[in-house]
């Protein structure tokens, strides 16, 4: 081995171990001066949660408008699916850890905090705002969407059931057909391909 490349792995070895070992030390040590902050920095991210929300759903209403998508269908593909990520992320990394129950409920706990709350805060703040003035929402099947959503909880307790209460590719393959199966009839409801008996 030559003088030079000799030189080099001791520099190597040495001084960009050192360097590293010195970065993670310092940021060990302004992670932990910093413990103090942590509410600053929690509502940090929930400003910088809300503003990409407000981002995501002007560019998907623009996209809609250009392509001639109407709100109603963005809602229930774009945006479904965009604020979906997360809770798909969180299901993933929790069930390969084993803990498959941990994922069933942070899906079904999502869902129901963003229907129980995610919806009326932001219209209770709305109303409270122009004098407690009701939002009007309208939608051609909305009654029979929710029926429709009902149902397929419904389903989805079966299917568990079916398998055995045991996550599997059987179970995900049945649960992929569910999303379709309502996302077709949402959207031909919402297209008036299928008309809802009862009109919001």
């Amino acid at each position: 081995m030559s003088g030079k490349r000799c030189a080099r792995l001791i520099f190597q070895t040495f001084f960009k171990k050192s360097l590293l070992e010195e970065i993670y030390s310092s940021a060990l040590f302004l992670f932990q001066s910093s413990k103090k902050f942590f509410p600053v920095t929690f509502l940090g991210a929930i400003c910088w949660i809300a503003g990409f929300s407000y981002l995501m759903v002007w560019w998907a209403h623009q996209v809609g408008e250009t392509i001639g998508i109407t709100e109603e269908i963005m809602g229930l593909t774009i945006l479904a699916a965009g604020t979906s990520i997360p809770d798909l992320i969180t299901s993933v990394i929790v069930a390969r850890k084993g803990l498959g129950d941990m994922a069933v409920s942070s899906s079904v706990g999502s869902n129901i905090f963003d229907i129980t709350v995610g919806l009326p805060f932001p219209w209770l703040m709305w109303s409270m705002l122009r004098g407690f003035i009701p939002v009007q929402v309208s939608s051609n099947g909305l009654f029979c969407a929710i029926v429709l959503l009902f149902l397929m909880l419904l389903f989805v307790i079966i299917s568990i059931a079916a398998c055995k209460w045991r996550m599997s590719k059987l179970l995900g393959f049945i649960m992929f057909m569910l999303y379709f199966v309502f996302l077709v009839v949402s959207v031909m409801l919402e297209d008036r391909v299928i008309t809802c008996p009862v009109s919001v």
